[in-house]
């Protein structure tokens, strides 16, 4: 699989939209390329009894179906379908080639889900503010931006719970000036959400830790400066276990902020690349064991490349997750 940046920039050469997140988005993926491959059938593993009678967080268990984006642009309902035969039920979309909710309407692809026993959850989205250089978005993407009114509006069609900024561009946060441009947009978005019944969150990556602005880190300021009612986060345990924060420090600082996990783990290499869940080096266990102080709701498996087959990876996190959590 082609890494998020490189995914982005030829989809964007060609004028399409691509997926995301860990979103539509790229991710601060390291460079490296993985094989590509096609869906298949050779994915089983064990169904799970329905979300009632399973433990609160094998119930919240869901898929970033950016994992598996090449197959749900080729095959919408027949990759679904796959991910339901794995045992996944919550689902987190991120726009394709073919756009927003996979080209078909929030509200048919919200139904398509439940005739497969899936429910969609959450989605991503863009902020906007990046530069031509950085992101020469087509038109039709609707952003942050452009569009905040029509993604909210969207996410309510389709039912979902929550709506989440997946990235910010360099540009979009590089200067304080810059920072706070986007802090305001997210804010906006926030309000708009709060107001349609949607929870609105943003979604890290690493260089969140690493910039700073006074002594602050940028992800401390946007907790700290952002309503913590309108605008909560989805966090992503890759990343931020990969920029040597731990993830658990975060919910005791700030509890009840993060209703929203990315689920990906880390190889044992000094590349610490991504890898199936409990394949890595990422304590899992301790992290779940704190999981109400987090606020979490819903935990999402994303792999932002896989070494072989996106569906064999993700039965894989799946299987290793239901040991863990049984």
């Amino acid at each position: 699989m082609i890494n998020r940046r490189v995914f982005l920039k030829n989809s964007l050469k060609t004028s399409a939209v691509l997926g995301m997140g860990s979103l539509i988005l790229p991710a601060c993926s390291d460079g490296s390329k993985s094989t590509d491959a096609t869906a298949t059938d050779s994915t089983t593993a064990p169904a799970t009894a329905a979300s009632n009678a399973m433990p609160a967080s094998l119930a919240a268990i869901g898929l970033q179906l950016y994992t598996v984006r090449e197959q749900m642009d080729q095959d919408t309902k027949g990759t679904l379908q796959k991910v339901a035969d794995i045992g996944y039920k919550n689902m987190e979309i991120a726009a394709g080639s073919k756009g927003h909710y996979y080209g078909m309407k929030p509200a048919e692809l919200a139904s398509m889900m439940k005739d497969l026993g899936l429910t969609l959850r959450s989605g991503h989205v863009l902020a906007g503010g990046q530069t031509q250089q950085e992101a020469p978005l087509p038109a039709s993407m609707l952003t942050l931006t452009n569009g905040t009114q029509q993604l909210v509006d969207m996410a309510a069609e389709a039912g979902q719970e929550y709506l989440v900024c997946a990235y910010m561009f360099p540009s979009e946060y590089n200067t304080l000036d810059g920072l706070k441009r986007t802090m305001e947009t997210l804010s906006k978005a926030g309000e708009a959400c709060q107001k349609a019944g949607v929870q609105f969150c943003y979604h890290n990556h690493d260089f969140e830790f690493s910039q700073q602005y006074d002594g602050k880190t940028m992800y401390e300021m946007m907790l700290e400066q952002l309503d913590p009612e309108q605008v909560k986060y989805e966090l992503d345990l890759y990343w931020v276990s990969k920029s040597n924060q731990d993830p658990v420090a975060w919910f005791e600082k700030y509890p009840g902020r993060f209703p929203l996990w990315h689920v990906k783990d880390m190889d044992n290499t000094e590349k610490k690349f991504f890898t199936e869940v409990g394949n890595g080096t990422i304590d899992f266990k301790r992290i779940f064991e704190n999981a109400d102080k987090s606020g979490m709701k819903y935990y999402f498996v994303e792999q932002d490349q896989t070494p072989g087959n996106p569906l064999e990876s993700i039965a894989t996190s799946y299987q290793n997750l239901t040991q863990l959590l049984a």
